[in-house]
């Protein structure tokens, strides 16, 4: 098991879901993924709790911060120092929409929205590190930004994460691959044509699972939406869906080492 207790600066280290019911997107990804939902009792959490796998947290889980805002997933870099990273983000043509804050003794974060429209978030670990299973079902393998402006969106996250971006065709698609030092942490693709003219850039996350198959049939059943059904991949085939309280997600059959 891919287990974790620290990250390095500029690699993804935790995902949550904003949902506009709570109960339900626990229910759901029980179902799918087998997680456990362990909600925060202090009032002053604002209703947000963890999803943990054989007592491991993998992802976390709240109400939507505003009236009238979708359901998302949401992706945390790591950054030992967050105040630094929240002036190089203004620096550099984002915008800081949550100034950093103390998330009581677990960590500090900061939400902002980079030049191409996308937006995310940064975390720097106290008590909290960030997810303590990754690359193993049913756990989050990867993160991809969706983006309408490409060159906007390289500049931007170069610049404030120092990532170093690596271009690659994949069956005529023009996909970059981002490195925080040897390899990959996440991926970006310019946003096709299909993609309704209003949705804006986006990061999706993606989970690992062992059956392609059975997790996009059972998301099905209680009611999610498919987007892309098993669609082959360099990594594995994955699956793009929607599901029952709108957010957007890819789960992912990874190949098999060799």
């Amino acid at each position: 098991m891919s287990q974790r207790s620290r990250y390095d600066p500029g690699v993804p280290c935790w995902v949550d879901l904003s949902s506009t019911d709570v109960g339900g997107s626990a229910r759901f990804y029980s179902e799918i993924f087998g997680w456990q939902a362990e909600m925060v009792d202090d009032p002053a959490a604002g209703g947000y709790g963890m999803f943990t796998y054989e007592g491991k947290k993998v992802a976390g889980v709240g109400p939507v911060m505003g009236e009238g805002l979708p359901s998302s997933w949401n992706m945390y870099m790591a950054t030992d120092d967050i105040t630094a990273l929240a002036d190089r983000i203004k620096n550099a043509g984002g915008t800081v929409v949550m100034e950093p804050m103390q998330v009581f003794e677990e960590g500090s974060m900061t939400v902002f929205r980079a030049p191409d429209g996308s937006h995310a978030a940064a975390w720097q670990a106290a008590n909290h590190h960030g997810a303590e299973l990754v690359n193993e079902p049913v756990s989050f393998c990867w993160n991809e930004l969706i983006t309408r402006d490409p060159a906007a969106a390289e500049r931007f996250y170069s610049e404030v994460f120092g990532w170093r971006p690596e271009l690659l065709e994949m069956g005529g698609v023009k996909y970059t691959e981002w490195h925080a030092g040897e390899p990959a942490i996440a991926g970006m693709m310019e946003m096709a044509s299909e993609y309704s003219p209003d949705t804006p850039s986006f990061w999706m996350t993606y989970f690992a699972v062992d059956d392609l198959d059975a997790t996009t049939a059972a998301a099905e059943r209680l009611g999610a939406q498919v987007l892309v059904r098993a669609m082959d991949a360099p990594p594995g085939p994955f699956s793009m869906l929607i599901d029952p309280q709108g957010a957007v997600f890819s789960a992912i059959q990874l190949n098999e080492a060799e």
